[in-house]
């Protein structure tokens, strides 16, 4: 038996080895095609750019399990896109005379931030002033599509599509009536009347509280996006909320057609199926060589084509990637490993030619020890002479705040979720759960504190009471940061505190945050403080494997469509097993005292 599992394994090994030697040699064949013919993609002359983003919009991809990819998980891997990518090809497009239109292809697109859509429009709008067009189609458009395709000259939907506009919503999903048929002893510790993470563990909805935090936040991002389609589409923001409270009766009106009820809203310029939105670009820029399109060029392709050409300052400012759930050690990309960031962050202070360090956030944070394990290492670099800039994405609030504090100018957008400045711990015992199935644990030990943390006992008081002082410990301290750092007394820290979230225009109003404005104008003023004239940005990131490389090679580390079809649609299946990753996260976080600084309520939907 054991020389029969012995050949069983050597022959997994051989077809392992087989498959990464095959993809070896075709890469290889890759790589001397691209030599033969010339290294890069040609942009053609007159061409349209096609932004067709895939997946959710997003500041750093999250790591891809190479095991999965290779025995054919892949297809269950979220597709995701670069926020700079797009942002860097639109505004190089802008620029550039083989350029003349810009094609917003969105039906791929799943989901994007508030300040990642604003960032994104910003660019859109700059591409606009130069003179050239932008036309948008869709099959149907989410909000977070529309956002998008408003900015564009002609915006076209297809004759059985729709233009969704929901508002914003803080939707939990709450356990406690399933953990209590489980049996399951939920132990919280927690300081802040609006620190509401741990609501769903302890309850089964929303409290009073997180209401009436969550309502102000979510009115500052609802009115921010209003205002922004407004403006862009000529139309009244009170008008266009007014349309969305009374859709069933104009749906009505118009016969149950949502594609004519958009083009009655102005919210469309006119319905079109896909095949004549495609004549009318073959009109615009010309046809392909086979005629059986219009000539264009994808994302991707373009990024290819075009950044190897840009000049390169020897002066650099580096930025660092702070986004997912703040975790104690090394984590892969899309969690934000404590010493992981931390060593990122030494290579930038280390390296003589980074003359600052953008530090770009997009968490609503985790561990307390992780966080400030990050936040110490900022600290470091600029007591050697670096700037640390903080720039805010979609979510910089709790841990994502916490390694935001100390930098020496915090920008975020206005429709940033920050602030969540509170603490807590979990702890969950499953002693009933094992009763039930006639499972016990018993013993002595030498101290009060012997057992305490086995999830087969249950937590003492004399536990609990050095959790809750640890746990308020904690709270003082993080406030005390904030105080010291942005120039208030703890009290006034105290008063904006409690664990309550803010829109990025509020927290600047209370002196959490200094400026208003996306990475660029962070970026600039990382050069200012640097005394830099011109500047080239690095991204310091954790060096690729080469199984990584494969995987982004093979299944889409570039988005290359250059057509308006769209690939896929959303998988429902992803959202139930993002409500039961849910479930388990306090089984994931491994804060070495248990204590956490997270955002729940930071998941707009």
């Amino acid at each position: 038996m054991k020389k029969f599992f012995s050949n069983v394994w050597r022959g997994i090994q051989f077809v392992q080895n087989l498959i990464v030697t095959l993809i070896f040699f075709f890469l290889v064949y890759v790589f001397i095609s691209l030599i033969n013919t010339g290294g890069l993609p040609i942009v053609p002359e007159g061409a349209a750019l096609v932004i067709a983003p895939e997946g959710d919009i997003v500041e750093q991809r999250t790591a891809r399990d190479s095991l999965a990819a290779l025995t054919g998980d892949f297809n269950n891997i979220p597709p995701e896109t670069l926020l700079r990518d797009v942002v860097g090809a639109i505004r190089a497009a802008a620029q550039d005379k083989r350029i003349t239109v810009l094609v917003l292809s969105l039906d791929d697109m799943r989901g994007a931030g508030p300040s990642k859509l604003q960032y994104i429009g910003t660019a859109l709008r700059e591409f606009k002033e130069s003179g050239k067009k932008i036309i948008a189609y869709g099959d149907s458009y989410s909000q977070q599509q529309y956002y998008l395709a408003a900015h564009a000259d002609e915006v076209y939907l297809h004759p059985y599509g729709s233009v969704i506009l929901t508002g914003y919503g803080s939707y939990p999903t709450y356990y406690a009536g399933a953990l209590e048929k489980i049996k399951a002893s939920v132990n919280v510790f927690r300081v802040g009347a609006f620190k509401s993470a741990v609501e769903p563990y302890l309850r089964d909805d929303m409290s009073d509280e997180a209401k009436e935090a969550n309502r102000v936040l979510l009115n500052d991002l609802w009115g921010g996006y209003l205002q922004d389609v407004a403006t862009v589409r000529a139309l009244d923001a009170a008008i266009l909320e007014n349309d969305i409270g009374n859709m069933p009766g104009r749906l009505r009106n118009a016969g149950g057609d949502f594609a004519r009820l958009a083009l009655e809203s102005k919210l469309v310029d006119d319905i079109k199926t896909r095949d004549e939105v495609r004549a009318l670009l073959i009109e615009q820029v010309g046809a392909t060589d086979d005629g059986a399109s219009f000539k264009s060029i994808g994302m991707g392709t373009y990024l290819t084509a075009t950044q190897a050409a840009q000049k390169k300052s020897a002066n650099r400012i580096g930025v660092v990637i702070a986004r997912g759930e703040i975790l104690d050690g090394e984590q892969p990309a899309g969690r934000i490993g404590g010493d992981t960031v931390a060593r990122l962050i030494r290579q930038a202070r280390e390296n003589d030619a980074v003359k600052a360090v953008v530090l770009r956030v997009d968490s609503g944070g985790g561990s307390q020890f992780a966080s400030e394990i990050i936040r110490r290492e900022l600290e470091l670099t600029q007591q050697a002479g670096k700037p640390v800039i903080a720039s805010m994405g979609s979510v910089a609030a709790s841990g994502g705040y916490w390694i935001s504090a100390s930098a020496d100018e915090i920008w975020a957008a206005p429709t940033t979720i920050t602030g969540s400045i509170g603490i807590f711990g979990i702890l969950m015992t499953f002693e009933n759960s094992l009763d039930m199935i006639g499972v016990h644990a018993d013993g002595v030990g030498t101290t009060p504190l012997s057992g305490q943390g086995d999830i087969r006992l249950p937590l003492s008081p004399f536990a609990r009471d050095i959790f809750q002082q640890s746990t308020e410990n904690g709270y003082r301290q993080f406030i005390n940061l904030v105080a010291e750092h942005r120039g208030m007394t703890p009290a006034e820290v105290d008063k904006v505190g409690q664990g309550r979230v803010w829109s990025g225009a509020r927290a600047k109003e209370f002196g959490l945050v200094d400026e208003l404005g996306y990475l660029d104008h962070a970026l600039d003023a990382a050069a200012r403080r640097a005394g830099l004239d011109d500047y080239s940005v690095i991204y310091i990131e954790p060096e690729r494997t080469f199984e990584e490389r494969v995987i982004d090679f093979f299944f889409g580390a570039a988005v290359k469509s250059d057509d308006i079809e769209p690939k896929r649609g959303p998988s429902q299946s992803d959202l139930l097993l993002n409500y039961a990753r849910e479930l388990m996260r306090p089984l994931e976080l491994n804060d070495p005292r248990g204590l956490y600084t997270i955002c729940l309520e930071c998941e707009v939907r």
